[in-house]
């Protein structure tokens, strides 16, 4: 990005792109459909489709000594931060590898925080809303031989949204956001949660369903934290191995495999039926989860909460997201903090965070942004 970041706002000469002719490029489009294809070209024609204004601008790169890999940064001019612009251009500048061929390389190389867990790049494979992930405010890339779309700056709740509620009843979206965070804190706690109370806390279980829990674990051999953690891990495996086996029968293996294993395990007096319940419900939960690298963040800490709560019960717990909330207040995505809006006073952030306005009232673009032009519609 030779002096990119001076010259932030700049649209790719024509001549740079003379290498598809307009009928092949037309073909390419019609065939791309609603996705992104492999091919660079095609991709940012998609976007410009969907985005026909002279504001939309594109700045192109080779990335990589050996591999010379094509990148565009897209963004809308007087809607993204500039200063977000030249950050990015700036990091992608500094990079200096052999080849990139990954989107989790590039990732890695610009986030802020590359050893977290916790996703902090947008990943679509939908020109549709890669583009309105551009007139919210935020910076597009696009990575020649990649058919995915990547975007930031990003918070933590943007990936407890599916870009489709946009489409439907403000009140339907809403009660679909709220029923995702209550799945979210089912997921992560629901079995450190029955770890603590089932160990420290009994005198908070009520007296018929304690009668029943300590009726289906008197002939278990194992501890709760032990159990718990095999079955989570047990589930972790049907779950790999059902990702890694043919679509065909994938499924089919996870779902048998899981009822066989449970079953068997309760029959062998190895689990009690309680513990089946509750890891079987964290890992539904889990599943509605919009984004795949926020669940996987959330299945790393599921194990982390089991551990706290095995060693402190409920303080356990609450001393381990207090660290997580913590360090996720450290966090920074091109300046935007990750926990937005939590923090900050722009409007109530319950308003923002879980309750979606009907379209003719969002006035304004998110305030995190720090988009020059905040006003979306009159």
């Amino acid at each position: 990005f030779d002096g990119a970041a001076q010259a932030v706002c700049f649209e790719v000469k024509t001549s740079n792109t003379r290498s598809v002719s307009e009928p092949t490029l037309e073909k390419s489009i019609k065939g791309a459909k609603d996705s992104f294809v492999e091919t660079l070209r095609t991709n940012t024609a998609l976007v410009r489709k969907r985005i026909c204004s002279p504001k939309l601008k594109v700045i192109e790169s080779n990335i990589g000594r050996k591999s010379h890999t094509k990148l565009a940064i897209m963004f809308v001019d007087g809607v993204a931060s500039p200063d977000t612009v030249r950050e990015l251009a700036s990091r992608l500048d500094a990079l200096d590898v052999d080849a990139l061929l990954a989107t989790g390389t590039l990732e890695e190389y610009i986030v802020d925080a590359p050893r977290s867990p916790f996703p902090q790049l947008l990943h679509t494979e939908r020109p549709d809303r890669f583009a309105m992930y551009l007139m919210d405010g935020r910076v597009g890339i696009l990575i020649d031989g990649l058919p995915i779309g990547l975007a930031l700056p990003v918070t933590l709740a943007e990936f407890m949204k599916v870009t489709g509620d946009a489409s439907n009843n403000y009140l339907v979206a809403t009660v679909l956001t709220v029923l995702r965070y209550f799945a979210l804190a089912i997921s992560l706690m629901f079995p450190a949660l029955y770890v603590a109370v089932a160990m420290y806390h009994q005198e908070m279980i009520p007296a018929k369903l304690l009668l029943s829990v300590i009726q289906a674990k008197q002939q278990v051999p194992f501890s709760v934290p032990a159990i718990i953690l095999f079955m989570l891990i047990a589930f972790e495996l049907l779950q790999e191995a059902g990702l890694r086996l043919p679509n065909s029968i994938g499924q089919t293996v996870s779902i048998i495999g899981a009822l066989l294993v449970g079953q068997s395990a309760v029959d062998a007096k190895v689990v009690s039926p309680v513990a089946i319940i509750v890891v079987a419900l964290a890992g539904i939960a889990g599943y509605t989860l919009p984004n795949q690298e926020l669940s996987n963040a959330v299945r790393l800490l599921r194990l982390g909460l089991v551990l706290a709560a095995a060693l402190a019960g409920l303080f356990g717990i609450l001393a381990m997201l207090g660290l997580v909330i913590w360090y996720l207040c450290t966090i920074d995505s091109d300046g935007v903090a990750y926990m937005a809006p939590f923090v900050d006073s722009e409007r109530p952030t319950i308003f923002r965070t879980l309750l979606r306005r009907p379209q003719p009232d969002e006035k304004f673009r998110p305030p995190e942004y720090g988009c020059p032009n905040r006003r979306r519609q009159r």
